[in-house]
């Protein structure tokens, strides 16, 4: 194994142990969404606090494995204060880079990998397609946020 590999491990299990941005927030104003699984068991909760159109606050809960919980902790670091229209960009970009090799389109290179930070050591799930679910879920969960935000707005 590589020594990049061993730190994508390292990151990856990191944000598993110690999740970042964990617990809820009051609603309202917050608002919450339920993100679940169903061939994992994987569930996820995300509570966004806007102020305007900027993630004021994120509060992530749920169970599920590793990579699921790691990436709803790396999630939450990457968008704390980004507007709405970042974030959708942000869940685009991170969405197509856990796409199957085959399908994604013009491949993130090295040094696109580099502009995600933290999230790049997710990039080795897209060998087990399995398991992209499990890291998109959390993702998507935020994504049905915002948009619940805009129907309200």
């Amino acid at each position: 194994m590589s020594g990049l590999e061993d730190l994508y491990r390292e990151i990856i299990l990191d944000h598993y142990k110690n999740p970042r941005n964990q617990g809820e927030l009051p609603t309202p104003p917050a608002v919450v969404e339920q993100g679940h699984n169903p061939l994992c068991g994987d569930e996820v909760f995300v509570y966004i606090e806007m102020d305007g159109d900027t993630i004021a606050d994120i509060k992530i809960g749920g169970q599920g494995c590793s990579i699921s919980r790691s990436s709803a902790s790396m999630m939450s670091t990457a968008v704390k204060g980004k507007n709405s229209e970042e974030v959708h960009e942000l869940i685009h970009r991170f969405k197509a880079m856990m796409s199957v090799e085959e399908e994604r389109p013009g491949h993130e290179g090295e040094a696109d990998l580099k502009e995600f930070g933290e999230l790049a050591a997710l990039q080795g799930v897209v060998k087990f397609p399995v398991r992209i679910k499990c890291a998109t879920l959390a993702w998507n969960t935020l994504n049905q946020a915002l948009e619940r935000v805009q129907q309200a707005g």
